[in-house]
């Protein structure tokens, strides 16, 4: 009991001492007050008022000067120093302090970039991360609206650039669009704002927010899949509300992440107008990143080999994908409202072709040749034209094969005889005609006319690869090939009509010839002999011997066949042109005027046609520059060139070695003098040789293009 009154007694005498060191604490903390209250601006601008004021920070220079008269006219300009930068308590300060601290006027801001991409980066080590300074300065801080403040909206892509078109930042942090800036100043957006002035043109904080920026994939983002339409439709109300009741509208609102949104079609920063042709050309790309098995197809096409190959002022007048299903507005066919709809194709169609009917419409512009189900007609079509390339191809290439290893085999064992025949044949005194100067400008137009085609033509088939597009390039795009290639067309149909009507008119003038001269009437054996006999070009029984005769030379099982006027391979070569011109003639001109052909044909037939077009073509091509020319130019004993298209003329030398029967027949009609002329030759032999030459290295140029497409598409 006596001790309670002495502990109390104890505590009582401790209380003055308690109360003094309160008071004691309580005049120290008024005096700090006291003594950080007492620190004014112009005690701080004592020192910071020295441009030469500075300091290193992660090993850069870093200036510490403050300008008076810009702190002034700042958003701050009537607060003190310390009620930003809170850590200071007396002067001078320790030399690191504490970043100046905006939470205490701006709270909301601060809570939300916290929670932004820039402000966990920054919480989480990232020390280029930006912070309120960087993008709205410090000391010289102006209001959002004026004009030289680094946020206001005409100079916040400048400000957004300092980090996301900086090449070292966007490399360190992986930024998924790292040339952000540069494409936002070159978009549409961009060039409105930046350099148009238009004030109503979106700027980065349009989409992506302004203290609350967050990743793509945070849901609350803006700019997430989810979100985007709703985003851009802050600008584009209508369009946003064309988009969400299209297909790809509906989708995005069931939560499939395959509904294309804005950014997809447009993409997110280099936003072009759709009137652009370069737009044009880009968007059959980002259409077929989800229908890659239509736009495989589409590049069939001559719309999509044309749209790959060609200029963005000639793909503006070409049709891409929206131009049929539309743009914010697909909508599937079986919809009323589709531009694809029985109701509406036929006016879809119209934008482009005008006088396009329901037939025209027919016309399938993703068919598949290898589906038979839904496409019978271009499946069998394309099984014919497969079988017909390999069919030939494969004959001649075996035919080829044993002539050419004959020929190097007789060689190797007696190239001296080679050598002599080759001379002889060549300096020999006597010659004569074999092709008259009527033919060899038909030959002429021949050539020309087929590598022009080819060089327009093939371009559009291997599409794909790099030469197509440097051919196109230098001839002038798209449009120029297909005027040249339609020039070339027209001089085919022109050496056609000129061979027919000599033809014809050859006949006409023979005609008594077949008649009996005693009796009057139609001679059977006569009329038989112009059409069947050795100097015609139609193949008879006889070539069927040669042909047999020549398969046994290759196999050294019997002596080397001699020929008569015409080869086998020569009739071949002539019936060929017949096919070609009658096979690539008429799908060319289908293709050339649809809407005519399309009046009394189905649609379909248009896609037909491009088949056969486009294989023939090959087939022609490929057969042209290699077994032709190795039949006429590349044999031991012709190489380099035979130049009997471009001369006329043929030695007598020649005619014995290979043509032994005509040169029989001649002299035992006594029609040998009728054929022999003059060596005129030597004249302008060099001019035709360099003419001859020309044509030969384009086509093998060619060729070796044509096998490199082929090659490196079967590798893919």
């Amino acid at each position: 009991m006596n001790a309670i009154p002495a502990a109390h007694s104890n505590r009582t005498r401790c209380l003055p001492q308690i109360a003094a060191a309160l008071a004691c604490g309580a005049l120290w903390l008024s005096c700090q007050d006291a003594r950080a209250a007492a620190i004014t601006n112009s005690d701080c601008l004592a020192c910071h008022d020295d441009p030469k004021l500075t300091k290193k920070v992660g090993g850069k220079v870093v200036s510490l000067a403050v300008q008076p008269k810009l702190f002034a006219k700042s958003v701050h300009g009537s607060l003190s120093c310390t009620d930003c930068h809170t850590g200071i308590k007396e002067l001078p300060h320790p030399e690191k302090l504490a970043a100046a601290q905006c939470a205490g006027c701006h709270d909301d801001q601060t809570k939300k970039y916290a929670t932004s991409i820039h402000g966990v980066s920054r919480a989480m080590g990232a020390s280029a991360a930006p912070s309120c300074g960087d993008c709205h300065g410090s000391h010289n801080i102006l209001p959002v609206k004026h004009a030289d403040s680094p946020v206001f909206k005409l100079n916040l892509p400048r400000t957004c650039a300092n980090c996301h078109s900086n090449a070292g930042l966007t490399n360190e942090y992986q930024m998924k669009y790292p040339l952000a800036a540069s494409q936002y100043a070159e978009s549409i957006h961009g060039r409105a704002l930046m350099k148009l002035g238009l004030i109503v043109a979106p700027s980065c904080n349009d989409c992506h927010g302004v203290h609350d920026i967050r990743r793509t994939v945070d849901r609350s983002s803006p700019i997430h899949h989810a979100n985007i339409a709703k985003t851009c439709g802050k600008c584009h109300v209508s369009i946003e509300k064309t988009y969400n009741e299209s297909v790809h509208g509906q989708l995005l609102a069931k939560g499939d992440k395959r509904g294309p949104v804005c950014s997809d079609c447009h993409t997110a920063h280099q936003i072009e107008t759709p009137r652009n042709g370069h737009f044009k050309m880009a968007s059959d790309q980002r259409c077929g990143s989800c229908h890659q098995d239509r736009l495989t197809h589409y590049r069939d096409t001559y719309h999509g080999k044309a749209m790959a190959l060609g200029k963005p002022n000639v793909a503006s007048d070409v049709a891409a994908c929206f131009d049929c299903h539309g743009h914010h507005d697909v909508l599937p066919p079986s919809d009323p409202r589709s531009r694809l709809s029985p109701a509406n194709i036929v006016g879809t169609c119209r934008q482009c072709h005008p006088q396009a009917t329901k037939s025209f419409a027919r016309y399938v512009p993703h068919a598949n040749p290898l589906d038979p189900e839904h496409y019978p007609a271009l499946h069998y079509t394309f099984v014919f034209m497969t079988a017909l390339l390999i069919g030939v191809f494969g004959f001649f290439g075996i035919h080829t094969g044993l002539w050419f290893y004959r020929s190097g085999y007789l060689y190797l064992h007696d190239s001296k005889t080679f050598r002599e025949i080759k001379l002889h044949t060549q300096t020999d005194g006597e010659w004569f005609t074999r092709f008259v100067p009527f033919e060899r400008f038909l030959h002429f137009l021949v050539v020309t006319s087929f590598l022009l085609l080819v060089i327009t033509g093939m371009p559009l088939k291997f599409y794909y690869t790099d030469w197509a597009k440097t051919v196109f390039n230098v001839l002038g795009g798209a449009e120029v090939a297909r005027s040249l290639h339609r020039f070339g067309a027209l001089v085919t149909f022109l050496y056609f009509s000129l061979h027919l009507f000599d033809v014809i008119s050859s006949f006409w003038k023979r005609r008594a010839e077949l008649r009996d001269p005693a009796s009057g009437k139609l001679q059977l054996k006569r009329f038989g002999h112009f059409f069947f006999g050795p100097d015609s070009m139609i193949p008879t029984l006889q070539d069927w011997r040669d042909f047999v005769a020549h398969q046994k030379w290759f196999f050294g099982k019997g002596p080397r066949p001699q020929f008569d006027r015409w080869t086998y391979w020569e009739k071949f070569d002539y019936f060929a042109v017949f096919w070609g011109v009658a096979a690539i003639g008429v799908s060319g001109l289908v293709m050339w005027f649809p809407q005519f052909f399309s009046s009394f044909m189905p649609g379909w037939i248009i896609n037909v046609a491009l088949i056969i077009h486009s294989d023939e073509a090959l087939l022609a091509a490929g057969f042209i520059f290699t077994f032709h020319f190795f039949n006429t130019h590349f044999r031991i004993e012709k190489f380099p060139m035979d130049t009997v298209i471009f001369s006329g003329r043929v030695s007598k030398a020649e005619m014995l070695h290979e043509r032994k029967r005509w040169y029989d027949r001649l002299v035992a009609d006594g029609r040998l003098d009728q054929h022999r002329i003059k060596d005129e030759w030597e004249r302008w032999k060099q001019i035709a040789r360099t003419f001859g030459y020309i044509f030969f290295g384009i086509g093998l140029v060619l060729l070796a293009l044509i096998v490199y497409a082929m090659v490196t598409r079967l590798l893919h």
